[in-house]
């Protein structure tokens, strides 16, 4: 239950990011948000860092996956990710993100050279012909509300995602959950401090409302803070593979914010995707 339970926090907190993003992303330039939630969220993590009393890491091999999960969950995701979210609908990158736990599955088996059966191979693939449909077809969409290029920038960022979820899995099980999780978020930050200079104007911050860098904040310390150890200790207690499943919910949580929140529409390929997702993780669940 307490795996379910940290899964579930992760999955509820990630499920609204791309609400979130949307709103962030309407006040400053989406370049931006995708690195101030990053480096944003290594400032507050430096401090819980030095009070907790964390060590050093030891060995080449913690280092390397360390760096792993750094580049993959907390620089190439959220660059990724937050200029599709600049193209896109919030409700068609919550349904993009439906991709990820096939990504997470597939990684995973990558590194463990493992098979998976064939149950989970054909949930996973009706999972991802919803999402194909989606990003595809389109089936009429209104382009200006979900940008080709867009959905492309999000599956992207969670093919990297996917990358630093095994890799913090991995690690944790050496150094821990906030081990992992506030490393990989100062690594993260180190490496896109220095271009903070070039595109984050201190004028745009100080003429964002407050529900923009409300909406930073929660990306800086709910989306890659809480969430990242509920998810890492989640994965590292309950397996890659089966834990990742849950991830199947979360486009569909945050397809039902895009609408309750920003008041988006759902369209055909939407409910197309929705159901294929649903029926992915159906036929997956149990089989990981």
């Amino acid at each position: 239950m307490a795996v379910v339970g940290a899964a579930g926090v992760a999955v509820l907190l990630w499920g609204a990011t791309p609400m979130v993003t949307k709103i962030a992303v309407g006040g400053i330039d989406p370049l931006a948000i995708g690195i101030l939630r990053t480096v944003l969220g290594a400032l507050v993590a430096l401090p819980v860092f030095v009070a907790g009393g964390l060590r050093l890491p030891r060995g080449a091999r913690t280092w390397r996956t360390l760096m792993a999960s750094a580049m993959g969950g907390f620089v190439l995701f959220p660059l990724l990710f937050t200029l599709g979210m600049g193209r896109t609908s919030a409700g068609h990158g919550a349904l993009m993100l439906g991709i990820l736990p096939v990504f997470t599955g597939l990684v995973a088996a990558a590194v463990e050279r493992r098979r998976p059966g064939p149950r989970w191979w054909l949930g996973c693939a009706v999972a991802a012909v919803g999402t194909a449909l989606l990003a595809g077809a389109r089936f009429g969409a209104d382009l200006d509300q979900a940008d080709a290029l867009g959905d492309g920038l999000v599956l992207a960022g969670a093919l990297a995602a996917s990358v630093g979820y095994v890799a913090g899995a991995r690690a944790a099980r050496e150094i821990g959950t906030w081990q992992v999780t506030l490393w990989g978020l100062i690594m993260g930050g180190l490496v896109l401090v220095p271009i903070v200079p070039l595109v984050v104007a201190p004028a745009a911050l100080i003429e964002a409302g407050a529900a923009t860098l409300a909406a930073v904040a929660y990306l800086a310390v709910g989306s890659s803070i809480v969430a990242y150890a509920a998810w890492y200790w989640a994965l590292g207690h309950g397996g890659i593979g089966r834990t990742g499943l849950a991830q199947f919910a979360q486009p569909l949580v945050g397809l039902v914010m895009a609408v309750a929140v920003l008041g988006e529409a759902v369209t055909l390929p939407m409910g197309l995707a929705a159901a294929a997702i649903l029926g992915g993780v159906a036929l997956a669940r149990g089989s990981a």
